[in-house]
């Protein structure tokens, strides 16, 4: 068995300078596709991406925001991971420390000898108080020859780290969130104005309509069919209303203000100046995006794991020192005994190293896994970030042309209504200005709403969030 030793330590190492983790192809484009030359493009590095809703200028989405991050379960439930990461990290490192416990005992017995011979000779007597007192110390240390605690502290700051990017990440998203569900209802704000506009315009019309048919000027069917459009009016408007303060409560659960009525958050019906986005490189992505870093982390911490299984098959030395003392008293004469004693022991796997084998073969497919969801992760931020940015460059181009159309649809509508009301138009043409000038302007509407939201979609997808080297404390985590 002496002369199989070495042969499987010679195996072992062989193995484990073959094994390894494969490197991510995390190659990007140089540029994105059509952001040069971009409208509302900033310079790169002009806006702080940390905290972007602030290039909003909107003090109430700011402090709704604020709030959320400080309240929300989500974010919460994320930086109670993060505090479980770390203290699992001490428990994992500190098990290469020296282990032990202290343990002592004491006992004392008072013996009377009520019958029989009592010998009072010493060393002999029955009777009288005898004390036993001990104290023990014993410590087990893992001497680490190959590197055991620099793999588990590859292993375990790669899980740390991955906690800390998802819970930047839950951040981030929970920030996106709040600003996606502001500027919705903002524009079922926006919406809402024109439903009761449009119901204004309609009542108008019946108004006229009905005032020309009582003197004879038109025919009272013109007056119905105004009737039925004011009443589709009246209904999108009270539908509206009733999204608006759904979409309010939606802000409310997300700011940790569930108990407060709606008619606390106050909405304008106006999206307002959309901040420029920065011009970006892809590479940026992989430093600023926390869902790429915390990827980029489960690889480090795969391998440091594939690391410890591969020094699983090498020999373990523990150091087992002990002390040892106690102190005996009897009636008539004590006993007093002292040691201290010193081992080691050595174990070297060899019926368990098919199951390590097993084990490392697994390790090393759940790492191939984990640069596998590294590289999905980079090429899913290239995509977002790219779509994102082509897309708002588009929505951005479609409310600039649908401003001047609804602007000359208006001019229209108001020649039009002006005619029907002096008798030189017929209700027709009137009606189908104020159609058309709706659709158009129901059309701005949208299209303002999606800018605002594509905004955030575009700093979300350049990594807007937290920066690399920042590191919450456990109390701002929790």
């Amino acid at each position: 068995m002496r002369s199989a030793a070495p042969a499987v330590l010679l195996a072992c190492l062989a193995l484990g300078a073959c094994a390894h983790v494969r490197k991510a192809d995390v190659a990007m484009p140089a540029a994105f596709e059509g952001a040069e030359g971009a409208p509302d493009r900033a310079p790169a590095g002009s806006i702080d991406l940390d905290r972007w809703w602030l290039a909003f200028h909107d003090p109430q989405l700011t402090g709704l925001i604020d709030q959320a991050l400080a309240r929300n379960p989500d974010a919460r439930s994320a930086g109670a991971r993060l505090t479980e990461a770390r203290a699992n990290r001490i428990e994992s490192l500190t098990h290469y420390l020296p282990q032990g416990d202290a343990g002592g005992s004491t006992k004392r017995t008072d013996t009377h000898q009520l019958a029989g011979t009592v010998f009072n000779f010493p060393g002999f007597t029955s009777s009288g108080v005898s004390d036993a007192t001990g104290a023990t110390l014993n410590v087990s240390w893992e001497v680490d020859i190959f590197g055991r605690f620099l793999a588990t502290s590859k292993a375990v700051n790669g899980d740390i780290a991955a906690a800390r990017f998802n819970y930047e990440g839950a951040r981030a998203s929970l920030a996106a969130n709040v600003a996606d569900a502001y500027f919705q209802a903002r524009g079922l704000a926006i919406q809402l104005d024109d439903a009761r506009e449009t119901q204004r315009i309609e009542q108008e019309l019946y108004d006229t309509a009905n005032k020309r048919a009582q003197v004879g000027l038109a025919a009272s069917s013109d007056a119905d069919r105004v009737a039925g459009d004011l009443a589709q009016a009246k209904a999108a408007a009270a539908g509206l209303e009733a999204q608006l303060q759904v979409e309010r409560r939606t802000l409310l659960i997300l700011a940790g203000r569930i108990v407060e009525p709606t008619s606390n958050i106050a909405v304008e019906a106006s999206v307002g100046n959309l901040p420029p986005v920065p011009d970006a490189l892809p590479s940026e992505l992989l430093k600023r995006r926390p869902d790429v870093r915390e990827a980029s982390a489960r690889v480090a911490a795969a391998t440091g794991r594939s690391q410890l299984d591969i020094l699983s098959l090498l020999p373990v030395v523990n150091w087992t020192p002990g002390l040892s003392w106690s102190k005996q008293s009897q009636p008539g004469f004590s006993v007093t005994a002292q040691s201290v004693i010193n081992g080691a022991a050595i174990t070297q796997p060899i019926f368990s190293i098919p199951k390590l084998l097993a084990e490392l073969k697994a390790q090393n497919a759940r790492s191939e896994q984990a640069v596998i969801a590294y590289e999905k992760a980079v090429q899913t931020a290239f995509a977002d970030s790219e779509g994102a940015l082509v897309s708002l460059d588009s929505d951005r181009q479609r409310v600039a042309l649908l401003t001047d159309g609804e602007a000359r649809a208006a001019r229209g509508y108001k020649a039009n209504k002006l005619g029907y009301d002096r008798g030189l138009t017929d209700l027709q043409t009137a009606l189908s200005a104020e159609q058309s000038w709706r659709a158009t302007r129901s059309q701005l509407t949208a299209a303002q709403v999606q800018a605002a939201r594509r905004t955030i979609q575009v700093y979300k997808a350049l990594g807007g969030g937290w920066p690399a080297e920042r590191f919450p404390t456990d109390k701002q985590a929790r």
